[in-house]
């Protein structure tokens, strides 16, 4: 399994969206510069779709490789 292309958020806020994230939850963060230039990330979130939310909710995490793949089978 490939994990170098992978990067993980986890949540620290979710006041606007609560039924799509969960605080203390580690979520697959996607590729988006747009996004980013507006201060925005994109996530898959609890519906399973990757949606945009505000930067402020996420904080970057490095994964040990072996986490990292257990979270990629769990998804």
């Amino acid at each position: 399994m490939n994990t170098a292309q992978h990067q993980f958020v986890i949540c620290v806020e979710n006041a606007d969206y609560p039924a799509s994230l969960v605080k203390r939850k580690i979520y697959e963060r996607l590729a988006d510069a747009e996004a980013e230039r507006h201060g925005q990330i994109r996530v898959i979130d609890e519906s399973g779709e990757d949606y945009l939310y505000p930067q402020a909710y996420f904080v970057p995490v490095t994964l040990p490789r072996n986490v990292e793949e257990a979270v990629l089978r769990a998804a």
